[in-house]
């Protein structure tokens, strides 16, 4: 007696994750009839009831909130895991039928027909993951610093004042004493909160150094680099976890979003933004690097020098251009310091002096 696809495993599963609830789709992957549909519990028992102790299944998911652990889960249990980038994926992304139903019966179709179709990433380990929980925490709290006072700025205008140019270490000092007498009452109390903010902030820095110092040495290599301090590096070896990954330095900052797309038909190459995907954070950390490294308190560098050839060049765009640039050559660098080992030389072609 023939053996069903139920037991030899060769089945193709779509999982459309959502917050409490999943929708699963079972295809035979011979057939490609559909064999199951069911709803989960999205927790880890929800899921080990249903995957943790059948055959390896070939299982496709969207990336969101809860891929991350779900997707190291089901590879604990054995199946092939693909986590698929839903924004690459108009079928899925810009559907005009889209439900939990339809999502996980086209993601279970697409890993059956082709795998490559989905575009699929991968997602960092739970070590990494966690360790980046304290950058982007941080990230938060400068956040809430920032809009509280930018409230307080635009709550004394609003009275015909102006509270002090200042950064935000220096700003309580200087604002305090500026509120308005009817306005005290009402914006004292936020003052304490920036201040616990600001301690909030110097605890993240505190952590941030001792992780790269203790558990990721390599961020010292990356920080030969002016403009790149302890967040920038550690954030991008997070991010990459292992320069392995990557055959090509040259292939990290479109990784990261930070290379021009592309979208051309027969003659007509129309120039094209750059696309913003991969991670949002490093990509902020390596354009504010760059901004560091043009500005003048930038050290003379080849990027330096290439950033202020792209700048002169005239145009509106001109310097947002050349930010950008440096932020993609500077990912580049970051990569191939770390993969060789070989120290950082800022300028490696210093014009020969004529007397």
């Amino acid at each position: 007696m023939a053996k069903s696809s139920e037991e030899t495993g060769h089945r193709t599963v779509g999982l459309d994750l959502g917050d409490r609830q999943s929708r699963v789709c079972e295809l035979d992957t011979a057939s490609g009839q559909v064999m199951d549909t069911y709803s989960v519990a999205t927790s880890a028992a929800g899921l080990a009831k249903r995957f943790a102790d059948r055959p390896a299944l070939r299982i496709a998911l969207e990336i969101g909130t809860h891929s991350p652990w779900v997707s190291r889960m089901l590879s604990e249990w054995g199946h092939e895991v693909l986590v698929a980038n839903a924004r690459q994926l108009q079928l899925i992304f810009a559907s005009q039928r889209k439900s939990d139903a339809v999502d996980a019966e086209s993601l279970a179709r697409l890993a059956r027909f082709d795998p490559g179709l989905l575009r699929p990433i991968r997602h960092r380990g739970a070590k990494a993951q966690g360790d980046l929980a304290v950058l982007r925490a941080r990230q938060a709290a400068v956040r809430c610093r920032t809009r509280l006072i930018n409230h307080l700025r635009g709550a004394v205008k609003s009275f015909g004042g102006r509270l002090p140019a200042a950064g935000a270490d220096a700003f309580l000092s200087k604002a305090a004493p500026a509120l308005p007498a009817l306005l005290r009452s009402a914006l004292a109390p936020l003052l304490e909160v920036i201040a616990q903010l600001g301690e909030t902030i110097r605890g993240y820095d505190q952590a941030v150094e001792a992780l790269a110092a203790k558990q990721y040495p390599e961020t010292q290599r990356l920080r030969q680099v002016t403009g790149v301090g302890p967040l920038t590096s550690l954030a991008f070896v997070l991010t990459l976890e292992e320069p392995g990954r990557f055959a090509r330095s040259r292939t990290v900052g479109a990784y990261l979003g930070l290379a021009p797309g592309s979208r051309s038909s027969g003659q007509s190459q129309p120039q094209r933004p750059i696309t913003k995907q991969g991670d949002r954070f490093l990509r902020t950390l390596l354009v504010q690097s760059a901004h560091y490294i043009l500005g003048p308190f930038g050290k003379d560098c080849d990027l330096r020098r290439k950033g202020e050839q792209l700048a002169q060049r005239g145009g509106k765009n001109a310097k947002k251009r050349a930010v950008v640039a440096v932020a993609r050559k500077l990912a580049v660098l970051l990569h191939r310091l770390w993969a060789s080992g070989r120290p950082y030389v800022p300028l490696r072609q210093v014009p020969v002096a004529t007397c």
